[in-house]
């Protein structure tokens, strides 16, 4: 039985009987995020509602991103059993909800409360550590910040219950917390158009909507040749880099055509 265990039980003597009595007080501490208020070794403040009670502030404020997980840490200083609540208020830790209902058990005052297994917000999770035995140390969980929430001055709540407990059933602890949008998500690309020019690029309107272009080491001498106008609705011709007889002769009829065309 570890040091918490011990904390919880005491035994007493009465009429050469051992009687096991229960300690009527459960601890914890919140590890993180920080606290909103100095706590003692075991916690305290922490029996009121809604984040403890009257305690030294330590204006400490954590900052997250909407939508991110967020780690929280507790270390339970003496057990009892049950599990652990997590709500979150935007702008008041007035606005923070009750716990939930009680309902006895037998001599248990603190027999059981509802689990909401889908919390809706406010509450961001339910039914955390649940334990029947103490623990070895401290203990974390995972919570997921609403995406579509950013506030500068929220309070993050997280509850205690306790079963086996005398009333009040919970002990409570809150922690300052900014939310800040996340960025936004960004992507590049690069498009390329092509530009329409009088007698130039396609889509033109100079020479029919077609291109006129040079090649240039084409024909002897590796000269550059002339590009001719268009003969009878034809597209202008630049004669092919072959090297070839072809390519002047093509280039001669053409420049007849337009000659004959000019004579009229």
């Amino acid at each position: 039985m570890d040091w918490r265990t011990k904390a919880a039980v005491g035994v007493a003597v009465v009429g050469g009987c051992l009687v096991s009595t229960q300690d009527a007080s459960a601890h914890f501490r919140l590890e993180a995020p920080a606290a909103m208020f100095d706590q003692d070794m075991n916690g305290n403040p922490q029996k009121t509602a809604p984040c403890g009670g009257a305690g030294t502030p330590t204006n400490m404020v954590t900052t997250f991103q909407a939508g991110e997980t967020i780690t929280i840490t507790i270390d339970e200083r003496i057990f009892h059993p049950g599990h652990y609540r997590v709500v979150l208020a935007e702008n008041d830790p007035n606005e923070l909800p009750s716990a939930p209902p009680v309902t006895p058990v037998g001599n248990d005052p603190c027999g059981m409360v509802p689990i909401d297994s889908s919390p809706t917000y406010p509450v961001l999770a339910d039914g955390m550590l649940i334990h029947t035995e103490a623990f070895g140390g401290p203990q974390s969980f995972e919570v997921t910040l609403p995406s579509n929430v950013t506030c500068d001055n929220c309070t993050l709540q997280v509850i205690e219950f306790m079963s086996n407990h005398s009333a009040p059933c919970f002990y409570y602890h809150c922690a300052n917390i900014k939310i800040e949008a996340a960025p936004a998500t960004t992507s590049s690309s690069s498009s390329a158009s092509t530009g329409a020019g009088a007698g130039g690029a396609t889509g033109g309107g100079g020479n029919g909507g077609h291109a006129a272009s040079t090649t240039s080491g084409a024909g002897a001498g590796n000269s550059t040749p002339p590009t001719f106008p268009e003969a009878e609705g034809s597209c202008a011709m630049s004669p092919a880099d072959d090297g070839g007889e072809w390519a002047w002769s093509l280039a001669l009829l053409a420049l007849m055509g337009w000659y004959r065309k000019a004579r009229g």
